[in-house]
């Protein structure tokens, strides 16, 4: 009676489970595929060490099976793998830890398992490390990275933001549900300027691009009257960008600040503001301007967000931004009209 219950229990757990046959693979018709996702092409690593560590991320696929992948630097190996969880793709991260001052090249070299070889190589750099200009607390390149250059901090990231083609070097590409936030601690004083470049793209329709604000989920406030807000919103077949900024017992609105069409062209924005004025600059041109009688109320804000208005302005929907985003700096007084052009004309 057991063994027949046995049985019976056997057949019916395989009941509905289709039978694993061994499945002969094809020809192999394809060298392996590279990708590498850090350092990219024109990465400018910049740290206080004279001899950098750096984490390389890369990916090799194939359509049989790998067998080994190779990591050089400047023509030299430095790593080798020929063990793979999934043996059609490695996933790879390795750190290494003497990246000297100067010009370097990582190739990544795949072979499968029929002799098929590729072959991918990067060119990056190391560079003294950042001095800062006058009053300038921070500064984000996106060089193939989210740091800040004064802090020497990384931004968080939420979500798939990645780099593409910048004004010049790499910038910050935007993605649906993505964002960065950074500690907004050295970014809150009694004066304050932002510049940066920036590359709109129509869609969605509204978005945020810089909010260094009180969390509303905290507050449940939406009278604006601390922290600073920058954004755009639909007009049309075109683009509104407006600057909000609270001074204690009110809010100040620059809205519009510029009316623009979406293209691919880079515009160069400015925002300073004193306690008696704002004033922003595109293309180093003022194109707005309003007297103040207070100071801008940082109250509560403790943190930044870039190219989204979440997480603490997005009551109105301004949420991520796909436009393209570079050379953010940020300063501790209000630039002058000559500082403004020549960070307009500075590259990199």
């Amino acid at each position: 009676m057991i063994s027949s219950l046995m049985m019976a229990l056997a057949v019916s757990c395989e009941k509905g489970i289709d039978p694993i046959n061994a499945v002969t693979p094809g020809a192999d018709t394809s060298a392996p595929v590279i990708n590498i996702s850090y350092p990219l092409e024109g990465t400018l690593v910049r740290v206080p060490e004279t001899v950098a560590s750096i984490v390389i991320l890369c990916s090799a696929s194939d359509d049989i099976e790998l067998k080994k992948v190779v990591l050089q630097m400047d023509g030299a190996d430095i790593a080798s793998f020929d063990s793979f969880k999934d043996y059609r793709r490695a996933a790879l991260s390795y750190t290494y830890d003497n990246v000297t001052d100067g010009d370097h090249v990582l190739t990544v070299v795949a072979t499968d398992l029929s002799g098929k070889t590729s072959t991918s190589s990067v060119n990056f750099k190391k560079v003294a490390p950042y001095n800062p200009l006058p009053g300038e607390v921070f500064y984000m390149p996106f060089d193939g990275d989210n740091n800040d250059l004064v802090s020497m901090v990384a931004a968080k990231k939420v979500g798939s933001p990645t780099f593409g083609p910048g004004k010049t070097g790499q910038a910050y590409q935007g993605a649906t549900d993505a964002y960065l936030t950074f500690p907004a601690t050295a970014l809150t004083n009694p004066e304050f300027s932002a510049t940066f470049w920036y590359k709109l793209n129509g869609t969605p329709d509204r978005a945020g691009i810089l909010a260094i604000c009180r969390p509303y989920a905290v507050y449940n406030d939406t009278t604006r009257f601390k922290g600073l807000r920058v954004a755009r919103e639909n007009n049309g077949a075109k683009q509104n960008l407006f600057v909000n900024f609270g001074i204690s017992a009110a809010e100040v609105w620059m809205n519009p600040f510029i009316t623009v069409t979406p293209s691919d062209t880079w515009m160069h924005i400015a925002i300073t503001i004193s306690a008696t004025k704002a004033t922003i600059y595109v293309d180093g041109a003022v194109v707005k301007e309003a007297p103040m009688d207070h100071a801008i109320d940082w109250s509560g804000c403790t943190s930044m967000s870039l190219m989204s208005g979440k997480p603490n302005f997005d009551y109105w929907n301004h949420f991520s931004d796909l436009s393209m985003m570079d050379e953010l700096r940020i300063f501790n007084k209000a630039l002058s009209a000559e500082e403004v052009t020549s960070i307009y004309q500075m590259k990199k």
